[in-house]
């Protein structure tokens, strides 16, 4: 799990009414309108803590037409099994370090290569636009 996906997950389980929407995705799949009844909780509002958990992976949605031909909305829980502990947090901390050190790295090598000054093979230094 990278830091970014732990800090997804944390996120939208971080907050009281996402939780709410969780547990009562736990018997199964609703329509969004009802799950909104539920919770007492505009669609709106629940829209946007539903695209949270979406984005975590800890929620899909789908839309089915109706017998009358109306698109409803559909949300149920996406099978996961969270577990965090120090081994995780250490685990996505030493990716982002690693993935920071890389950028760096890229950071220092594209400055090398847009004609930053640099030591000839007696380590004078060239300037830019000096002659050679």
């Amino acid at each position: 799990m990278t830091s970014e996906d732990l800090l997804a997950v944390l996120a939208a389980i971080g907050h009281h009414q996402r939780l709410r929407a969780v547990a009562e995705l736990a018997d199964g799949r609703l329509y969004v309108s009802e799950l909104a009844r539920r919770l007492e909780m505009s669609r709106p509002l629940l829209s946007m803590h539903l695209a949270r958990l979406e984005k975590a992976g800890l929620v899909v949605g789908h839309r089915e037409l109706s017998r009358g031909g109306k698109a409803l909305r559909y949300v149920e829980l996406a099978p996961f099994d969270l577990h965090v502990d120090i081994r995780t947090i250490v685990e996505a901390v030493a990716q982002v370090t690693q993935d920071a050190q890389n950028a760096q790295g890229q950071n220092a090598q594209g400055q090398d290569a847009q004609g930053q000054d640099a030591q000839d093979t007696e380590g004078h230094v060239k300037m830019k636009g000096t002659p050679t």
